[in-house]
């Protein structure tokens, strides 16, 4: 990690890094990443060293004060090894993106419409927890209540690998306030979560992948025919993308024209690979229905939030729906390990 984080200060200090900002402000992320870590690690080992040598004084006096600060210190090491763990197992690619999350109103009419919004609001307060940045995309009041639909983005390190976890179908079971007769309704909401992918694709073209052949182009014949071999073909061995030009009469402005089209065509066969990641992802959405839930909310008849991939479970259900999720992603990251 200091290796990296070396390579990252050299290249953040190059004289022009901030031409290109995005590849700037990733670097820059990754920078924080790995200055949090190595911190964490040089305090974690001051911390043991400290422990150790309480631990010995403890021992040689027998002070029964001091062996419970060890032990109160141990925890604390614990505490933050767990964390330091949770940190690590976001490795995927896309872990340390921003996301962006669609909620959707399932079953339930008005009541699933109320559960998609209260929701929100505990994303949006999770957010707020993290100190990630907030920024709304879409939002579609209910009909008479909460809402249909909202789409918004977390901004900050590793936000979507945090969340990604999240999505699938939420079920919450209560006493309907839309109903007269005080009955227990359950009603669904779907969360989805995906990276926000960086569209500022940069197509870089090696010569050494081209084939560029010139000929000459075809005409009306007479004084008109071309006599000069000016039209282009490029062939791109790695894409198999073959473009030509011959429309103008000179061979350079030909192959300029033919490059230009090279490239907005690879930049067309990029953008459809992450399309189709998206769609892929898109693919594996639930019904938000009874049996694909991944997580349950009861505030009636007893109190109580559960992760059915897990068996996690807090009885503090209200914290919960107040932005306190940490425990469920952080219960669904380490069983994934």
């Amino acid at each position: 990690m200091r290796e990296r984080l070396a390579e990252i200060e050299a290249l953040v200090a190059r004289e022009g890094a901030w031409d290109d900002p995005e590849r700037a402000a990733t670097l820059l992320k990754e920078r924080s990443l790995l200055s949090d870590r190595l911190d964490l690690l040089s305090e974690l080992g001051r911390e043991v060293e400290d422990a150790e040598v309480l631990l010995e004084l403890a021992e040689e006096e027998a002070d029964s004060d001091a062996a419970a600060e060890v032990t109160r210190r141990v925890e604390g090491v614990r505490k933050k090894i767990e964390k330091l763990s949770i940190d690590l197992t976001l490795s995927d690619e896309d872990d340390p993106a921003d996301a962006i999350v669609a909620i959707n109103a399932g079953a339930g009419g008005t009541d699933a419409q109320d559960w998609a919004e209260m929701l929100f609001r505990m994303y949006t307060r999770w957010i707020e927890r993290k100190g990630y940045k907030l920024e709304m995309i879409d939002h579609q009041p209910g009909d008479e209540a909460g809402i249909k639909s909202a789409t918004f983005s977390a901004k900050g390190l590793n936000a979507f690998g945090y969340l990604k976890n999240e999505s699938g179908v939420h079920r919450l079971v209560r006493i309907s306030p839309f109903n007269a007769s005080g009955k227990r309704q359950t009603s669904f909401a779907s969360v989805f979560v995906f990276p926000q992918i960086d569209r500022q694709i940069d197509i870089d073209i090696d010569e050494k992948d081209l084939r560029i052949d010139t000929f000459r182009a075809s005409g009306a014949g007479g004084q008109h025919v071309n006599k000069t071999s000016s039209a282009v073909r490029i062939t791109h061995y790695p894409s198999g993308v073959v473009v030509q030009c011959q429309q103008e009469r000179s061979q350079l402005r030909n192959r300029e024209i033919a490059m230009a089209v090279l490239r907005a065509r690879l930049y067309k066969l990029e953008k459809d690979k992450q399309n189709q990641k998206l769609q892929d992802m898109e693919a594996g959405k639930d019904d938000i229905a009874w049996g694909s839930q991944i997580r349950s909310y009861f505030l009636h008849p007893y109190q109580k939030a559960k992760d059915h991939r897990t068996d996690f479970e807090i009885g503090d259900v209200y914290s919960v729906l107040d932005g306190e999720i940490d425990p469920f992603i952080e219960a669904v990251l380490m069983k994934g390990r």
